[in-house]
């Protein structure tokens, strides 16, 4: 969209701000358009589309915070609300516990978009919905399952940002995402699969060609009996150790949930406990704990095409980077907002986030990544694995608030015997401690079994906030993890 008029907003926006008091300002203007759609059990379920719009204005005053919005896009309401956010400000100063100090970086100048190569928003609707309709068609065709849904997501944020530093930036992301569901009820089981991944639903930046890329209707038919196969497959071993290969889409939840949410530096310091809790990560250990085994590296990265946590600027104009949470299995890295990262002498490496218009932003993952190792295919690491279990796709999950103790169940889980896949196990589940059980992790497959996965749905903050997050990963085998525990 063209931001002459808003840029002129922005502008008018800061001058309030710095009249009345403010020594740091700035605005960001949001528009996000938005489409879901479902189809359940033959019908089209939903279709929700939502149009937003809006402005909002970030101050320091008084060494505190104060932050305004509003939808009301006019000159005496870019006033208005930059002077209110300095009043905020002002009254926030009154409790304050230390002045607020940011991390220097240079204005942030020029446009970021997502390289697109089919816009999902001018494909025709019927295409788009007749898509889900065949899938959902493919997985009724095979007998057994109770209820099967085919969805997809489109979404496109158009963002200005400036500051009184000097900051002048755009930035157009467009997300598409797609998913297809079974579920099989019998003998008091009920059981699921999904496709891609959990939830039903994966979604990347990147245009329609992600959905095709997918075949759901291919794999329709192979979810569908893969549910109502596992209704009578033997169960999950009860409260065992054994060794455990894990499939990459349910790898980069375990990522997401053990390494990313305690990297966030707001929780690391103890600012933030909201949804996930603080960190056992805390600074002393940085550069010196060890978080897993030499075969485990996570990066922490906004670069990589097609994440979720992708961009040219964060939301406090900080510019795209690449560095790392572990390395080698050693903590070496947080991610971090401005303030933050002046509290550790650093500079931020632009993790700041809002949920549009009328949020504050916070550090928020962006593509927190589990790095391939030498390992092969997953085919190569099953055939080197003796007896185990592999698990593929999230069911449930629980992890304490330091992020230490957890519990993950799959979708799916099948038997290895003398490196071969065997039966199909029900219900499998895993436990561990998140050091340990990093630190059992033996492989990591290679490259050429990496993917780029997307959580779009994580929670953070009060009120609440919903960020879109990346996590690449490839199949990975741990030894010694204890399995089947249902209490």
């Amino acid at each position: 969209m063209p931001f002459a008029v808003e840029r002129d907003l922005a502008r008018r926006a800061l001058d309030t701000a710095r009249t009345r008091g403010a020594t740091y300002a700035d605005a960001r203007f949001v528009r996000r358009q938005v489409e879901d759609a479902v189809v359940k059990n033959g019908h089209v379920d939903t279709i929700d589309r939502s149009d937003t719009f809006g402005f909002g204005v970030r101050v320091v005053a008084d060494g505190a915070w104060g932050f305004a919005a509003s939808q009301v896009v006019t000159a005496d309401e870019a006033d208005r609300v930059a002077a209110l956010a300095v009043e905020i400000a002002k009254a926030s100063a009154v409790c304050k516990t230390a002045e607020v100090r940011l991390a220097p970086v240079a204005p942030a100048t020029g446009a970021f978009r997502s390289p697109v190569v089919q816009d999902p928003f001018a494909l025709a609707l019927e295409d788009r919905v007749g898509l889900l309709v065949a899938a959902d068609a493919a997985m009724r065709s095979v007998k057994g399952p109770r209820t099967t849904r085919a969805n997809y997501e489109i979404w496109r944020e158009e963002k200005l940002f400036l500051s009184s530093e000097g900051a002048d930036c755009e930035q157009t992301i467009v997300e598409t995402g797609c998913g297809i569901s079974a579920e099989a009820v019998g003998d008091g089981e009920l059981q699921i699969r999904s496709y891609p991944a959990a939830g039903g639903r994966t979604q990347n930046q990147a245009g329609w060609e992600f959905v095709e890329k997918w075949d759901l209707v291919g794999n329709a038919p192979r979810i569908a009996e893969e549910a109502v196969a596992l209704l009578t497959a033997k169960p999950c071993p009860q409260d065992v150790r054994t060794t455990v290969v894990i499939g990459d889409a349910q790898l980069m939840l375990q990522v997401h949930e053990s390494c990313g949410h305690p990297i966030e530096l707001d929780r690391a310091l103890g600012w933030e406990a909201a949804y996930a809790g603080t960190s056992f990560l805390t600074p002393e250990r940085l550069g010196t704990f060890r978080y897993g085994s030499d075969t485990v590296s996570i990066r922490i990265d906004s670069t990589t095409p097609g994440g979720l946590g992708t961009f040219g600027w964060d939301d406090e104009g900080v510019p795209a980077s690449e560095g790392w949470a572990v390395k080698d299995g050693v903590f070496v890295g947080y991610l971090m907002s401005r303030e933050t990262a002046a509290a550790l002498g650093k500079p931020s490496n632009g993790t700041m986030r809002a949920d549009g218009w009328a949020r504050l932003p916070l550090i928020r993952m962006t593509n927190v990544s589990l790095m391939p190792g030498d390992a092969g295919s997953l085919a190569d690491l099953i055939a080197d694995t003796d007896d185990g279990i592999y698990m593929e796709t999230n069911r449930s999950w629980s992890i304490d608030d330091k992020r230490l103790n957890f519990q993950f169940g799959t979708q799916l889980g099948r038997e290895i015997r003398k490196g071969t896949l065997g039966d199909l196990v029900r219900n499998p589940t895993y436990t561990g401690i998140t050091p340990e059980f990093w630190g059992s992790c033996d492989a990591v497959c290679s490259a050429s079994e990496w993917r780029m996965w997307g959580t779009p749905n994580c929670g953070k903050g009060q009120p609440g906030q919903i960020g879109h997050t990346g996590h690449g990963a490839a199949p990975a085998r741990f030894r010694n993890v204890r399995v089947g525990v249902v209490r």
